[in-house]
This record gives structure tokens, C-alpha cells and sequence, in this order.
């Protein structure tokens, strides 16, 4: 599978090009509206001290590093403001290759695309664990596989493409795989928010030196645009973290660090509630319809993406070309995600028009 050039920009710009009206469900920008204290942060800010628009800490503001530690009771210094999630994964992954205790990345099947194509660009060997049928690794597996040129293991929960939450029993594995052959667990859990099974276990809740955790509120303030993640690590490697991240990035905005910290504060839990709701609503409403189309599909227990198998249709670009010209939907080719779900399409349900767009692909395969 090539991973160098991720095919997200590909897809959506045959989207942008088609003639008709396709529904975009390509990628993972949230269509709801963010906090109401982000937008009022921000207007603080601007009617703010101009001192206070020059470079912040590199680790981050101060204010939103305690909010984060307090919220993940873990210790301030151990906290790093990154440039989103991706930021804080790419600096976790670099870290672990360049410890010198291995070249080996183990990565599940279907994986989210940019941890496979970091793992090419840091130089890496990546080793796929296939999950199973209803996208849980199974720990054991990853057991099997690791060795002592085992440098990272890399998850997500929940998971892009297929929506699985790992239970606390499969975090608890993971770390021990790592302990066991001196790795680091990198655990990417940027959907935390999005929890419909109550199963999710975050990473932090195993005290270890061999596990890193990586966040963001992109998707969970709907704000994808501010770039503002986080990555909470072990005491030994935070000298290291701020070293890379300075050489990197210097530091990240400072009015989104700022509009975040008062989000963090002050949004009510109900904001989260709600959008979790609606989006197990358009969950409901897509799959339903793909019942109608016939489909084989995952009923995602976190995240928002639902991946498809269609009769004789498979999960290739040039079919993904097709569904955008004669269906009007815009999904991503189950290729793009690895070698398990190839013949799958991944669908990401931030659209209002999702069971509008379900309804397409039911019109569509039952015409055909």
C-alpha cells in the first residue's frame, strides 16, 4: 500500500470539479456550530492588550496547560501545546524512532493514512495488524507480532475509519506489549468526545513511561481550522518533546490558545451531549439506509465514519469517481486506509445532508 501522498485532496478535488451536486463526506470537518466562549474568547483577545499578541511559551499557554492537566489529571509539565493532534502524533512518532531501540512501527488494518505515511517519512518499517471484524484490535495480536525492533505502536480510539472503542482491558495489553519490548504506546484519542458505547478508556489511565497520549479539540469544538491539539508524555521525554517542537513550530497561536482555554472553562457539558446525540441520530439514519442498498457496514461505536461494502462495487478510486458522477456522494476508496478493507468505501458523517446522501446510495445500487 503507498502511503506517500495521502488521497484525501485527491478525492475532493474530483469533487469540487464534478458537475452536479455531490455531498461531501470525504473528509472530517464538523458542520456544527463551536462554543459560544471560543467565538467570545476571541473577540477578548482582539479588544486585548497588543503585548499579548506576540509569542507565547513554546509549550503553550500557561492557563490552557493547567486547564489540560487538571482535566487529564496529569502533571502541567507534562503537558505540550501542539500544532493539532497531527502535530503532537508526528513529534510522538519521531521520538520513538529516534530513540534507537528499533525501526518497526506497528500500525492496525484499516489505519488512518498520515500515521502510515509519517512512518515512511521518519524512515520507519511499518508492521499492519489486522483488526477484527468489528474494528477492535485485539491485543494479543499486536503481541505476537512486536519484537524487540518494536520502536512504536500507534492507535487511535475511537478509531478512524471504522468507529471501534477499545476497551479498558485492550489499553491495559497495549501498554504492557510496550513495557514488555521497550516501545512506546502512542495513543491518538481526538474522538474522545464522540463515545456512543461508554466503553472509551483513555491511555492516561495506565501510569507508564511507555505511553504517550495525543489530543486536539478540533473535532470536539468543531474548530479544525485553530490547530490547537495537545500531547501529554512521560516525565524522561518532555525536554525532548519541547526541543523538537521549538525546531518545528517555535509555538502555536496565541488567540487560538487563548479562545480555547476559555472554551475549556466555561462551555457546559450539554454542548458535547448534544452533538454527541446528533451525530448517533445521523448514524441511525445512514445506516438504515444502506440496509436498503444492500450494504454490508460498520456501526461505528465512536468517532463519526461509517465504512461500506457494496455488491460487486469495490472500494477503489475509480469507483469512489463513479459514486461522486452518477450518485452525487463524495466518500474515501477503503484502499486509502490499507489492505483489510480495500474493497470498502469510508463515509464521514459531518454533513447535515448524510441520510440524504445515504438515500443516494440506496437509489443508486438498487437502480443498478
Amino acid at each position: 500500500m503507498d502511503y506517500e501522498r495521502p488521497q484525501f485532496f485527491r478525492v475532493m478535488q474530483y469533487a469540487d470539479a464534478a458537475a452536479g451536486d455531490v455531498i461531501d463526506m470525504v473528509s472530517g470537518n464538523p458542520d456544527w456550530e463551536p462554543p459560544g466562549a471560543l467565538r467570545e474568547g476571541l473577540i477578548e483577545y482582539a479588544d486585548g492588550d497588543p503585548e499579548q499578541f506576540q509569542y507565547p511559551a513554546s509549550e503553550g499557554l500557561l492557563e490552557l496547560r493547567e486547564e489540560i492537566a487538571a482535566r487529564r489529571n496529569v502533571d502541567r509539565d507534562q503537558v505540550l501545546v501542539t500544532n493539532g493532534a497531527g502535530e503532537a502524533n508526528h513529534l510522538a512518532m519521531a521520538e520513538g524512532l529516534a530513540r534507537g531501540a528499533g525501526d518497526e512501527v506497528i500500525l492496525t488494518d484499516p489505519v488512518y493514512p498520515y500515521y502510515a505515511g509519517r512512518t515512511n517519512l521518519l524512515g520507519g518499517r511499518a508492521r499492519y495488524v489486522a483488526v477484527e471484524d468489528d474494528g477492535r484490535l485485539d491485543p494479543d495480536a499486536v503481541r505476537e507480532v512486536a519484537s524487540d525492533d518494536t520502536a512504536l505502536i500507534v492507535v487511535n480510539s475511537p478509531n478512524n475509519p471504522t468507529g471501534a472503542v477499545y476497551p479498558e482491558a485492550t489499553i491495559r495489553k497495549l501498554v504492557d506489549v510496550a513495557e514488555t519490548y521497550d516501545a512506546l504506546l502512542v495513543s491518538d484519542e481526538v474522538y474522545d468526545h464522540f463515545d456512543y458505547s461508554g466503553t472509551f478508556t483513555s491511555a492516561l489511565a495506565v501510569d507508564s513511561e511507555h505511553r504517550i497520549v495525543t489530543n486536539a479539540v478540533s473535532k470536539s469544538m468543531a474548530i479544525t481550522g485553530f490547530r490547537v491539539g495537545y500531547a501529554v508524555v512521560p516525565d524522561w521525554l518532555v525536554d525532548r518533546f519541547r526541543t523538537r517542537h521549538m525546531l518545528t513550530n517555535v509555538t502555536c497561536s496565541r488567540p487560538a490558545q487563548y479562545a480555547v482555554w476559555r472554551a475549556l472553562r466555561e462551555t457546559p457539558p450539554d454542548y458535547y451531549a448534544e452533538n454527541r446525540a446528533m451525530l448517533r441520530s445521523r448514524v441511525d439514519a445512514f445506516t438504515d439506509a444502506l440496509d436498503e442498498a444492500g450494504a454490508e457496514y460498520t456501526t461505528p461505536d465512536g468517532s463519526f465514519y461509517v465504512m461500506a461494502r457494496f455488491p460487486d462495487f469495490s472500494g477503489t478510486m475509480e469507483n469512489v469517481e463513479r459514486l461522486i458522477d452518477e450518485a452525487g456522494v463524495a466518500g474515501m476508496p477503503g484502499a486509502a486506509f490499507g489492505e483489510s478493507r480495500a474493497d470498502w468505501f469510508r463515509f464521514a458523517l459531518v454533513t447535515p445532508r448524510a441520510p440524504e446522501a445515504a438515500e443516494r446510495l440506496a437509489d443508486y445500487f438498487s437502480d443498478g
